[in-house]
This record gives structure tokens, sequence and C-alpha cells, in this order.
């Protein structure tokens, strides 16, 4: 059983290798976990011990395979209660991460088994992220930032990739959300913000880096 700084780094560092393709320098997770390097340091040694991870010095941290699985599984249990909280209780898409975080640390498999049957098996989050299967599998689907997609086409709001409270409260304000319809109406050269058709009801200007934080399919 592994502690909630355990889990926490280990969610930290999949997230940081871009889903383990990397190596994470501890420089990087001193930043992420807001401590000082020493103690990343300290708490490498751990996982390492525990044969989670792989650490070389002055190369990085690189998780192996129980220790990937780990974090798929805490991964697995924030993203079914986000979809929990905000599905069965009421919580809008920014009220929830911070109260998953403390949820994902619960050990009983057995409820995360019968939360997952409760929801119906979800296959995403409120912000459009896959959800793991029991094996750790997610099921990737091919999107791209709302910026790069073509003018006058219409597309469908997937995910967003930034998740502070602040944006999706922005984007709640202008009608965006996860299944949206939209289509670029026009591109401004200037600063590379979009006029955009929600929906076919209305129409919002965005910023170039609110639209690439959408992710969207055509």
């Amino acid at each position: 059983m592994l502690s909630y700084t355990e889990e926490n780094y280990l969610k930290a560092i999949y997230h940081l290798s871009g889903a383990g393709e990397r190596p994470v320098l501890t420089n990087e997770l001193a930043e992420t976990m807001q401590t000082k390097p020493a103690s990343v340091t300290d708490m490498v040694k751990k996982l390492s011990a525990k044969n989670l991870i792989a650490y070389e010095k002055y190369y990085g941290v690189n998780l192996l395979k129980q220790g990937k699985l780990q974090a798929l599984q805490i991964i697995r249990k924030h993203r079914l209660w986000e979809t929990f909280l905000v599905n069965k209780l009421g919580f809008t898409w920014d009220e929830v991460h911070e109260v998953a975080e403390q949820l994902e640390h619960i050990q009983s498999g057995l409820l995360i088994e019968k939360l997952d049957k409760f929801l119906e098996y979800p296959t995403v989050d409120p912000h459009g992220h896959p959800i793991p299967d029991p094996s750790g599998k997610i099921k990737e689907v091919k999107q791209i930032p709302l910026a790069d997609f073509p003018a006058y086409k219409k597309c469908t709001i997937r995910a967003v990739k930034n998740g502070s409270p602040s944006f999706l409260q922005y984007l709640s304000k202008i009608g965006i959300y996860i299944e949206a319809s939209v289509s670029i109406v026009d591109k401004v050269e200037f600063d590379g913000s979009l006029e955009v058709s929600i929906d076919n009801k209305k129409r919002v200007f965005i910023s170039r880096e609110a639209a690439q934080n959408l992710m969207v399919t055509g």
C-alpha cells in the first residue's frame, strides 16, 4: 500500500513524462510538487526501492511497468470521482478537481468497481479526459486544438487541456462545454483570436490561447 504522497508523486511523474514517454527531471518534480529538490530525491529513492520507478542521476526518473499501472489506477479513480461529483451531486466542472484529489486515495477496489457500474462505465470525465479501464488501458481519440482547425467547418469540443477553475469558469460564461458544436467564423490575423459560433446559436470571440486549450474533432 502506498502513502498519499507516494501516489501523488507517481501521478505527477506520469503526467510530466507524457504518459511515460520521456524521463522526468527531479527539478521538474520539485516544481510540480512545490517542494525542495532534496525531498524529491528522498521520495524518488523510496519509489525506486519499491520497483515503481527507475532513477538515474542527471538523466531523470522513468516509470516502470508497475509504477505506470499504479499511476493509471489513481488517475482512473480521480476521473471517476469527478464524473460522480458532476453527474450525480450537481458540482460544476470547475469545482471538482480538489475534491477528487482527496477521493482518489480511497483504497477499496470494490468501491471503485461499484462506482464505475453506478456511473454506467463512463469513458471520459467532465473535462473530456479519458478514464483508464480497470486494467489501465486508455482509449485515445485523435484530437487537435481548436486553434488549428479549419475555418467554416463544424467541429465538436472534446476536452480541455487547461483544467484550471478560472478557465473552466470562463468557458461556462461564454457557453462552451464538452460536446458543444463549434465552427470558426473568422480568424484575426493580428493576434490569432477567433470568432466562433456555438451550436449555431451564439457567436463569441476567444483568444488564441483559449483556442489552443480546447481540443476538438471534426
